[in-house]
């Protein structure tokens, strides 16, 4: 599988200018699976619940139908970030294929001021078993939980794609600690830019990266620049799961104990 992440730099409220810009780095480089980062269409930095109505889409709506455009034309798989629009608001990705939405997973871990605008996520942490490989998601400071990438790799996933806004530091090299403990494939796609908004000065630290089950880099964006970053992955090197030829991580956990 050959994967994509497009660290971008949105401007706040411009849907159209951001989706435009997201599907024109898109169409410079051919991938099975495009990665883009959490909100990617909208900004990040809501002042207020307002805002969000205004912002927020359907599952299939404008971002969707564009997204899924591309899908059909590459005849490939894209996850992207946006507010959604249901039954309450949630921080949201979608993965899209060639004419049809595969799954939803909304955030369940709210970061910060995000408690403000959104519900928790309430769909789980689904994986979907696609021709390309078995996709699971999570999104941003799902991160600092281990038991969220450790819920995707025991139900299945190969790959972890991490639609992210990070504002703290630590996420990039805590993700190879994921990947290892794991035995999974992380695509951790993030953004760059500051958005000062509402008296709240948010400043995003890029650095998307693609990290294999072994916990090695195997691609790392600019702190500050957009841009692309391409690897091509052997996704069953995700179903290995031995440490050692005695040590295999998910026979040998002791969950009984662990409370």
């Amino acid at each position: 599988m050959k994967i994509a992440i497009i660290q971008t730099k949105p401007i706040f409220g411009k849907v159209k200018i951001n989706l435009s810009d997201s599907l024109a780095m898109m169409e410079s480089t051919t991938a099975d699976l495009y990665v883009l980062p959490e909100l990617f269409n909208t900004g990040y930095n809501f002042v207020d619940l307002s805002e969000v109505q205004t912002l927020a889409e359907k599952s299939d709506g404008y971002t969707f139908q564009k997204m899924t455009e591309f899908a059909k034309k590459r005849n490939c798989y894209v996850v992207y970030g946006f507010a959604e629009k249901g039954e309450m608001f949630f921080n949201s990705c979608a993965l899209v294929g060639p004419d049809r939405l595969v799954g939803v997973y909304r955030k369940i871990h709210l970061f910060y001021r995000e408690k403000l605008f959104f519900a928790t996520g309430n769909l789980g942490y689904p994986v979907f078993d696609l021709p390309i490989g078995r996709i699971g998601m999570m999104i941003c400071f799902d991160w600092i939980y281990p038991e969220a990438a450790r819920t995707l790799a025991l139900k299945g996933a190969q790959v972890i794609a991490h639609p992210s806004n990070l504002v703290l530091s630590y996420c990039p090299d805590a993700m190879v600690t994921r990947s290892l403990e794991n035995r999974v494939f992380a695509a951790m796609v993030d953004r760059v830019g500051i958005e000062n908004r509402g008296n709240v000065d948010l400043r995003f630290i890029g650095q998307s990266e693609i990290v294999s089950p072994k916990g090695e880099i195997l691609v790392r964006l600019d702190a500050e620049k957009t841009g692309i970053a391409v690897a091509d992955i052997d996704v069953s090197l995700a179903d290995n799961k031995f440490a050692t030829e005695y040590n295999h991580l998910f026979n040998d956990r002791k969950p009984e104990l662990y409370l």
